[in-house]
């Protein structure tokens, strides 16, 4: 499924925190993208972060070595492996902020 399809059935929040979360990953180097049916995967050598629709947000994953102990942290962390999968819901392009910013460099220089 190609980008431009996968966002015409969508919800318009979607795209634009889309593009904003793109934005950053392009600063820290080479990702695939890769639309599905339940939202977007972005790949390094595996699965990096994970975009999915809600009701009224877009859910981000995104693995760590550790456990983040945050407010933003909307569902129990998940242990897979090495990996910590963390779940933060972007509703604006807004939300990517500093903090999100340097939570996904992290995750990128763990396993990209």
């Amino acid at each position: 499924m190609e980008l431009d399809e996968y966002f015409s059935t969508g919800p318009p929040w979607e795209r634009p925190v889309f593009d904003t979360v793109m934005a950053h990953l392009a600063t820290l180097g080479p990702v695939h993208v890769e639309p599905v049916s339940v939202g977007i995967f972005v790949k390094t050598s595996a699965t990096f972060i994970q975009l999915r629709p809600m009701a009224k947000w877009v859910a981000l994953w995104f693995p760590l070595t550790r456990t983040l102990d945050s407010s933003r942290i909307t569902r129990k962390p998940v242990r897979s492996g090495q990996r910590v999968w963390h779940t933060v819901r972007l509703a604006e392009p807004a939300d990517v902020d500093e903090q999100l910013r340097e939570w996904l460099g992290e995750a990128y220089a763990d396993f990209g």
